[in-house]
């Protein structure tokens, strides 16, 4: 019998399981119109006082956020998909929680060619070669990325610097004013999981970046390495050939940049190399599937998207949507605000 919350409304956090594509702020946009309308998160004078308001598409949003709190405890790139921990209501409080906790990931590296942005979103920077790396290779360097290490943050990532996101340095060739400073992240354990090789259908990216672009990335690289010279290397494929690919799993602490791990270990083998598929498969206790104790299933995004779809109106005979009784099924209760 589906678990069913004796008292609610209540503040919680669950996870969902986020699609390639939308960005983690959008998930939460489309969570909260949901969640605005549910007796199991709003208490009923607020839910009577939104049924009575003249629908307004301008409106609906804004009454959303007034109706209960939505957020999430560690935002994931468009690209990639897997566990975000959504906090509802007092809920909210806990999500600093998955900021710094152990997560999982599950990534495909591209070889051939890198990217400003680390990943197949980004604009091809430079080509090096590929015929040399086996999966010998790369299992005898995943040693230099595990355990404690120091790590760079990507050039183009929103970290800021004087006030001034990093990834505009780049764009327009300024030296940064001092060096980026290493993290200290921890690598619990990195496996190669799947060579690949050539059998895919990943692709480098179209966009490139143009020749000034180039020299502007230099410049504000050289003012941290002055060895750094962007130039191809390039291993021209055959028509019928495709550059490997190869799939890597890790276990990592909270501020971990997965692009990075990926950019260097490419490096690290003798070639270039950028992200094309990035899953997380645990955030702290929510995973994608649960392998120890205490671990905690999340809710798969289609059941969002089907009552999104019918504005979740089907109800059952206990009158709960089929989304409302799947999150129960999953949710931690971090306080009961209300009763029957």
């Amino acid at each position: 019998m589906p678990k069913v919350v004796a008292n609610y409304p209540v503040s919680g956090l669950f996870g969902v399981v986020k699609p390639s594509g939308p960005t983690s702020m959008s998930v939460v946009h489309d969570l909260q119109q949901l969640i605005a309308r549910s007796k199991l998160f709003v208490t009923a004078d607020k839910l009577e006082e939104i049924k009575n308001r003249k629908p307004n598409n301008k409106r609906r949003g804004k009454q959303a956020r007034e109706a209960i709190k939505v957020g999430q405890g560690g935002t994931l790139d468009p690209l990639a998909d897997g566990v975000l921990v959504i906090g509802v209501g007092k809920g909210t409080k806990k999500l600093s929680d998955f900021l710094n906790c152990t997560k999982e990931y599950e990534t495909t590296c591209l070889l051939g060619c890198d990217t400003d942005t680390y990943d197949s979103e980004g604009s091809k920077v430079q080509m090096a070669p590929w015929h040399h790396v086996t999966p010998e290779l790369i299992k005898a360097t995943l040693s230099q990325f595990t355990g404690e290490i120091n790590q760079t943050p990507p050039i183009f990532s929103a970290l800021k610097m004087d006030g001034k996101p990093l990834y505009e340095y780049a764009r327009k060739g300024i030296p940064l004013p001092r060096p980026i400073e290493p993290r200290k992240v921890t690598v619990h354990s990195l496996e190669l999981v799947e060579w690949k090789g050539n059998n895919h259908s990943y692709q480098w990216p179209e966009k490139s970046l143009s020749e000034d672009d180039k020299k502007a990335m230099e410049v504000t690289l050289k003012s941290l390495d002055q060895s750094v010279e962007i130039k191809d290397r390039p291993e021209i494929p055959s028509d019928d050939e495709s550059p490997p690919a190869f799939v890597l799993r890790m276990r990592v602490s909270g501020g971990t940049y997965v692009r990075s791990i990926v950019h260097d270990l490419s490096r690290a083998i003798g070639s270039a190399g950028h992200v094309v598929t990035l899953s997380r498969t645990r955030q702290g206790r929510f995973v994608s599937t649960p392998t120890e104790e205490g671990d905690k299933a999340c809710v798969p995004w289609e059941i969002f998207e089907k009552a999104s779809a019918t504005n979740g109106d089907e109800v059952d005979a206990e009158g709960w949507t089929e989304w409302e009784r799947e999150v129960m099924e999953r949710l931690e209760v971090v306080e009961e605000r209300g009763s029957k």
